[in-house]
């Protein structure tokens, strides 16, 4: 296996920046110091001067789509696309079809990744209204979490029972990460807009069909239930200012939360330009929601930044409101997204590493990942700060093919990145002939 040896690089990592070489041997960190000198081995040098080096993006929340819709996304394209943003591990959702709501589902979904992803590929078993054995025995399995559609999603991915519901909570062994939205007040909103537009509903009113009360609702039920059974949860791709009331900042929390990227990236005054190349699930909201999410995850209140890459077709976004799927690719740019921010004086560099890099490592209990340490895991990226980047089509790694960043320039590029050691992206060319691991999670033992 080849070594390495970056020298001059300045790491953030562990809420500090400082220059050091790393020495990368047999797939780990091996060596950090000022000046490593007198190797014994033979090994490749990358001067990283004048460049950032960052532990490995953690996305933990990412639809590769595959099995069952693979004319949309596969492993490998989405993992792919995935290194050439500097994101080395993603933790994959469980609506594929077959549904991941069994342990031999969770397994040939590990089957398939460890001939196809290019990146570190955790799997999430989905919760249903009637497969608590198989949840329970998921952990020991490889499963990073459990994953719970709390209302709005389709056919047996909805947990409806309440019933099954609270036993989930009162029985969980790992964390649950919850799509907190409520059924109930969705199907009313959309009545009231389907009465009023018909089949031409305008790509704005998602903001107010899938609104800020669905939201608050269901997270808040969420909570109440975390706290009646002592459980830990997660609540993902928070959308909302006033879900944050129902959080707290500090360290130890037994409920933690994530912000995607495109809840900081737009808002919905952005429907008028993009359409429904923007409708997601949450939905995107108004500015002031917008600068909510920023600042909650700044105040330590929102603990992680996620994509809920979720790429459908070209000719899918371009159906008409009801028929137009909800998802938004993300998983290439996320990074350069958040960079864009720190440029803008909206988020510091150390922020961006904690809450992408080690505090999903720490949430799903990942050995040995997400920090620039000796002995870790040897993920990072090598961004340069004086090449811009402009997002096109002939750079898209998608699947899909398309971005709501298309024409947008940022003011950085990644480089290098690293997965476990291998050079898996430089300057442009993407290495696919070394394969990305099962990550280790602590609560799967």
């Amino acid at each position: 296996m080849q070594s390495y040896l970056i020298r001059n690089a300045q790491i953030v990592n562990s809420g500090k920046i400082f220059f050091s070489d790393i020495l990368i041997r047999k797939g780990k960190f091996d060596k950090l110091a000022a000046s490593i000198s007198n190797i014994k081995h033979a090994v490749k040098e990358i001067d990283a001067e004048g460049k950032l080096v960052l532990p490995g993006i953690i996305d933990a929340h990412v639809h590769f789509r595959e099995p069952g819709f693979t004319q949309k996304a596969d492993i490998s394209s989405e993992s792919k696309a995935a290194v050439s943003g500097g994101v080395t591990t993603c933790l994959e959702m469980p609506n594929t079809e077959p549904k991941t709501t069994t342990v031999r589902e969770l397994e040939n979904k590990y089957a398939l990744a460890s001939k196809k992803s290019l990146v570190n590929l955790g799997f999430f078993i989905g919760a249903t209204n009637d497969n608590l054995s198989e949840i329970e025995k998921a952990g020991k399995a490889g499963a990073c979490g459990i994953k719970l559609f709390l209302g709005a999603s389709t056919g047996d991915m909805m947990v409806n029972n309440s019933k099954s519901i609270e036993k989930l909570f009162e029985n969980a062994n790992q964390i649950i990460t919850i799509h907190s939205e409520d059924d109930q007040i969705i199907q009313e909103n959309l009545s009231k807009f389907k009465n009023k537009y018909g089949d031409h509903i305008p790509p704005w009113a998602h903001a107010k069909i899938r609104s800020e009360e669905a939201c608050f609702k269901a997270t808040s039920y969420a909570v109440k239930l975390s706290d009646k059974y002592n459980t830990r949860i997660h609540l993902a791709h928070l959308s909302t200012n006033k879900e944050l009331s129902l959080l707290d900042s500090g360290e130890n929390k037994k409920i933690t939360s994530e912000v995607s990227v495109h809840h900081l990236m737009f808002n919905e005054s952005d429907y008028s330009r993009l359409g429904n190349l923007i409708k997601c699930n949450p939905s995107i909201k108004s500015s002031n929601d917008q600068k909510a999410l920023l600042k909650g995850l700044n105040d330590g209140v929102i603990d992680i930044i996620a994509t809920d890459h979720a790429p459908h077709t070209s000719a899918e976004k371009r159906l008409p409101y009801l028929s137009c799927p909800s998802g938004i690719p993300f998983v290439q740019h996320s990074l350069i997204c958040m960079l864009e921010m720190y440029d803008k004086h909206l988020i510091s560099l150390e922020r961006i590493v904690e809450t992408m890099c080690h505090t999903p490592s720490e949430i799903y209990g990942m050995i040995d990942r997400g920090y620039i340490e000796e002995g870790y895991f040897a993920d990072l990226c090598i961004v340069n700060q004086k090449t811009p980047y402009l997002v096109s089509k002939g750079n898209i790694h998608y699947k899909c093919g398309w971005s709501p960043l298309e024409g947008m320039n940022f003011n950085n590029s990644i480089e290098y990145t690293f997965v476990n050691g291998n050079l898996q992206f430089e300057k442009g060319i993407v290495y696919d002939d070394v394969k990305g691991m099962k990550p280790l999670f602590i609560l799967s033992g």
